[in-house]
Parts: C-alpha cells; structure tokens; sequence
C-alpha cells in the first residue's frame, strides 16, 4: 500500500521540515517530498500539525505492562513489553535478561524464538547483562549467579542462541581476548558494564572492538582524577559509545548534561525499565519514580523512551533534533541497522508522531 504522511512536520534524523510529505509503500519510505507533489497513487493520512520522527529503539528493556521476561519467560511477557514499547513511542526493543542461571537463558533463547515464529513484532533479539559482571559492581544483580566466563560455556550460549543472542554486557577485567573474540566472531554487540576495570583496563577493551557502555555511571569504576576509571575511558576514547537512563534518578541531570558535551554523538537513550514483581529472583517495587529491591537498591526505571526525549529537552538543555537523535539514529548505528532511525527512503516506515508538548499520538509500525 503506498501512503502519503501529509500536514505535519517532519523530522527526517537531520533536521525538522515543514511544507513536506514522506512517501511510503510496501512500508518502506520512498521519498520525501514538496506538501504540494504527492503522486496521485498515494492515500493521504494526515498528521494533523504534529511532527513525525522515526520510530524510537530501546537497546534495554525488562519488561512492561506488569510483565517481568526473566520472571514470566512467555510470549505474552514479550507481546506486554512490546504494547509498553509503543506507549513510549519505541517499535523496537532488546529484551534484556539480567545476570540469572544458563538454565533460564537458555529458556529465553526459546521464548523469543517462539515470539518471532508466531509473527511477534518489534523485538530485535535478546541483550544478556551479565553473567560476566564484575560482583563489586554488580548492583541490584544477582551475586550468586555472577561467574567468570568459560569458552564451553560461551560456545553454549552462541549454539543454543544463535541468531536470537544479539547482545551482552559484561565486565573487561572479567573475560580474557579469547572470549571477547569468540563473542565478537559471532557477531555479538558487546556492551562494558556492571565493572570496577581501570581507565587502562576499559581504554584497552574499547580498542579490541567493543563499541558500547551500558548505563554510563551507573555500576561501573568512576572518573577520579588519579584513575579516570570506565567513566574517563568512555569520554576519552574517541568511538566508544555509551546508553543513559535519563531519568534524573539514575543519573542526575546536571551529569546527563556534561556527558553530553563530551560524548556528543556517542551518547544515546535506553530506559532500562522493568515492570513490578514481588516474587521469584528479581523483586522489583515501584517506589513512585523508579523500581528498587526489597533492601532498596535501584533495579530499574519506569521510563519510556519519549520520557527519556522529553526529560533530555526539559531537564538536560538537549535540542530536540538531538533528543531525537539519541532514541534512533544512534542506537541503529550501535546495531548497523542501516534501515531504522531515519527518514529517507529506502529505511523502513516506522515512525512516532508527537505534539508540541512532546505527547504521544501516535506510532506506525
């Protein structure tokens, strides 16, 4: 079906027009083109005056709409994430699992093999945070199943997940060259976090090819002025990426916004979230602004990823263009997905629709 998005204003991933239509068939975009040169092939649907962005990407994400996956390993757990997803204005996610046994991996690796073969949607594959952490900074991680890595075990992983295992963080100082290759040979997104590696240990793992940092502050060595730890090697290295949970609980503010001005365009948005459970390993408390452990640790956030947006424009200072930005454009470089997070054509037409108060409309996907 060809369709015309009509009378609203776009952001295409570089920049907001107005006066502009974006061409869709077959749900790929086409073209983007004068308000006043729309082919008559195409139906018209009108955005009535709110902007229209790409679909946002959440790389981190536990759980929604009181589903737990790592607690509730069922379609239906990833079918209330996704619906949660797009409350938020995000088609895409990474199911995260947080450090658990193999056994509940493995069942993972099933559930969202189960997900895709009953035609689910927007789920990108599964992030595994940990085992591999290291336990000193293992937060509201599980200690007794934290473990340094083996290549039987890994190779396990790789077999039993193979195009279902996408990602994984792990700590640097935990995992020898051989298991960050055999990782990186199988073309999983390696992620540093949940570690206490020095700014040498991090500078080196970042120059191996790890192109990510999971929640920057959160759970990893800080930046001190006689050892800049994990912190200083993400800002002093001139590729490596890092996500955020811009919720001013997890990180305040005023960090959000000096990590901005040095990571630039290596900086994006996840929410972390998870969803409230009071049983089983993982218990999660809503505690008003985010999700905490019984003993009150932080677990996770209540965030979507248009909170994220809106919290980046009102809190941070960041340009809308930019906020944007950060919730597609750059988690697709992350993945090199070079047909999600902007507006041109040949990338899919999977879009987010937004008033001027930042208000959900509406997705398309």
């Amino acid at each position: 079906m060809s369709v015309a998005y009509i009378n609203g204003k776009i952001f295409t991933g570089e920049k907001i027009e107005e006066n502009k239509a974006v061409l869709t068939d077959n749900e790929v975009i086409v073209g983007v083109v004068n308000a006043n040169a729309i082919p008559s092939q195409f139906r018209t649907e009108d955005l009535k005056g709110f902007t229209l962005a790409p679909a946002f990407i959440d790389m981190q994400i536990y759980g929604g709409n009181g589903k737990l996956f790592s607690q509730d390993l069922t379609v239906e757990s990833l079918k209330a994430t996704y619906e949660y997803c797009l409350m938020g204005g995000c088609a895409h996610f990474m199911i995260t699992m947080a450090t658990n046994t193999i056994e509940k991996f493995l069942q993972g690796f099933e559930v969202v093999r189960a997900y895709w073969e009953q035609g689910g949607k927007g789920l990108l594959g599964l992030h595994l945070e940990g085992p591999y952490i290291n336990p000193v900074k293992r937060g509201a991680h599980l200690q007794a199943c934290v473990k340094k890595p083996t290549i039987q075990e890994v190779t396990m992983l790789l077999e039993k997940g193979k195009d279902i295992f996408k990602m994984m963080t792990l700590a640097p100082e935990q995992c020898d060259d051989a298991i960050i290759k055999l990782l990186q040979q199988h073309n999983i997104i390696l992620s540093v976090g949940h570690t206490n590696a020095t700014y040498k240990q991090a500078l080196e793992a970042f120059n191996k090819g790890i192109p990510a940092a999971t929640h920057l502050f959160n759970a990893m060595s800080p930046l001190q002025h006689r050892e800049p730890g994990v912190v200083g090697a993400i800002m002093n290295h001139p590729t490596a990426m890092s996500s955020i949970v811009c919720d001013g609980v997890h990180v305040d503010y005023a960090a959000v916004h000096i990590a901005k001005k040095v990571l630039k365009q290596r900086l994006f948005f996840i929410t972390d979230a998870v969803a409230e459970t009071t049983h089983g390993e993982y218990q999660h408390l809503f505690r008003g602004d985010r999700y905490a452990l019984p003993d009150g640790t932080l677990s996770g956030s209540a965030l979507t990823m248009l909170q994220c947006v809106k919290n980046a424009v009102n809190h941070v200072g960041i340009s809308l263009e930019e906020s944007l930005r950060m919730a597609s454009a750059y988690p697709a470089r992350l993945i090199a997905d070079k047909m999600l997070g902007k507006i041109e054509p040949g990338y899919r037409a999977d879009f987010v629709v937004f008033d001027d108060a930042l208000e959900l409309q509406r997705v398309y996907c």
